[in-house]
């Protein structure tokens, strides 16, 4: 028996007790074990505490305790494991009941996998044996990208995309959403993650729903793709989702949205959408959902939780990050930057056009133009203008007294002033914040909310009256 069989069956047992597979650190934890490495040296390999490694293995041999029946620990995991290799078990909890391996009944299709003995499961002929060609070690079995768009060039995102590494990889998160403004920098995390974690599943499939597929048109398109993996066809998605550890991309998720309501509102006849999302998200596999939106369904809202198996990330401004784009223009007066990307929030397409203003306008000088007091928007008017429409009566009404305020805004003087309900004010709040165009202040005494700073110079500028 080898490490990658104590693996492939550990993860396994652990999915029919848990639900979950092993993350990253298990299998390092498992690994660095087999090799006989002491915790600092795992720590050491992985980047992270020897507190942490050994907190989580102490969780790792407790749990593998359970499922065996045996002690489990540092000392003794590989050669219980080694024992398990080389012989037939009647019983996984029972290590002592040792038969000659010459009496060996394998499995029937029917039998749970959780049934199966250690040397039945090394043994039997499993229908997804591992690839032990080196060259496609990182690649998924099966890949279709045709519809993500191509990424030239890919800015610092670093705290977003371990954030989202460790919500797939570590936490089995099974749908996550990201959602911000147009060009904000949804589509180029998605395409940068995959290739940072491909290795890590067998399906990846990308699909974009800007042409407004009917949910059965979707699914039919996902089951073609996805029946080629295998010479029997799977009747659903989520029956893949169970069999394959798939990454499924749904990019501009706004499309089957309603404009000039409240968000994440369904277009008519595809409300069926948010069944498929709910049952994706509480139904038991080691599969992803990524949901890539201008708004986030009004269903995630209500099921994401502590305890869910749903995320969600606003995607916001670069940050320091956006430097790299100033500097591919070879802009002047560095020491101002970071008041010109704070200025412009970070947004990519923001400064790439501001950066192309200054380099032609203001011979790359950051200080004159900043010195002009202009706010300049150019074709990133158009986006935001796109956003300006979709929203309802009462967000817009919202988003007017916002702009007009130099501070945070509470709830009760909107009402008085705007002489809406309470209840419009509430849900157009939250609407406006599930679009992202609004958030809530940090002060601890009292809610108070702010426009995204983007969006209030568009307002400002076009003298949006409304």
């Amino acid at each position: 028996m080898d490490i990658q069989e104590v693996l492939q069956w550990t993860d396994e047992q652990v999915f029919a007790k848990t639900g979950k597979h092993l993350d990253s650190l298990q299998k390092a934890i498992l690994e660095g074990t087999w090799q006989r490495q002491k915790y600092a040296e795992i720590a050491e390999n992985y980047n992270c505490s020897y507190d942490h490694v050994k907190k989580q293995a102490w969780k790792l041999w407790k749990l593998l305790s359970d499922i065996l029946e045996e002690d489990i620990k540092q000392s003794n995991l590989r050669s219980i494991f080694e024992t398990l290799g080389s012989h037939n078990i009647t019983n996984i909890g029972d290590c002592v009941n040792i038969i000659n391996n010459n009496n060996v009944n394998l499995p029937s299709e029917k039998q749970e996998l959780s049934e199966i003995t250690p040397y039945q499961y090394f043994h039997q002929k499993r229908p997804y044996p591992p690839n032990n060609n080196n060259s496609n070690l990182n690649q998924p079995k099966k890949s279709d990208l045709t519809e993500a768009p191509e990424v030239l060039s890919f800015y610092d995102r670093i705290s977003e995309l371990s954030t989202l590494k460790q919500w797939i990889l570590e936490e089995q998160m099974r749908l996550i959403t990201i959602y911000g403004l147009s060009e904000i920098g949804k589509s180029a995390i998605a395409v940068q993650l995959i290739k940072e974690i491909q290795q890590e599943f067998d399906i990846i499939i990308w699909r974009s729903l800007s042409h407004k597929p009917l949910l059965s048109e979707l699914k039919t398109n996902l089951i073609q793709c996805l029946s080629q993996t295998e010479d029997s066809p799977l009747p659903t998605v989520l029956d893949y989702c169970r069999s394959y550890r798939c990454l499924l991309i749904l990019d501009d998720l706004q499309s089957i949205f309603s404009s000039g309501q409240l968000a994440g509102q369904y277009l008519p006849d595809y409300e069926d959408y948010g069944i498929f999302f709910k049952q994706i998200a509480t139904s038991c596999h080691p599969s992803c959902l990524i949901l890539l939106s201008w708004e986030k369904p009004r269903e995630i809202a209500i099921l994401e939780g502590k305890n869910s198996c749903i995320r969600t990330l606003h995607l916001q401004g670069l940050g320091e990050g956006g430097k790299a784009i100033l500097e591919e223009k070879e802009l002047l007066d560095e020491e101002q930057w970071l008041e010109l990307i704070e200025l412009y929030q970070g947004h990519p397409m923001a400064l790439k056009l501001i950066a192309n203003t200054i380099d032609n306008l203001f011979n790359g000088c950051v200080s004159q133009f900043l010195n002009s007091k202009t706010v300049f928007l150019g074709d990133l008017e158009t986006l935001l203008q796109s956003h300006w429409q979709r929203l309802s009566v009462v967000e817009k009404q919202i988003m007017i007294e916002m702009a007009n305020q130099s501070e945070e805004v509470e709830i009760e003087p909107m009402i008085l002033e705007l002489k809406l309900s309470l209840d419009e004010i509430i849900n157009g709040i939250q609407s406006l914040q599930r679009r992202g165009l609004v958030e809530k202040g940090k002060k601890a005494n009292r809610s108070k909310f702010f426009l995204d700073p983007l969006f209030k110079i568009y307002m400002a500028n076009k003298e949006v009256n409304q």
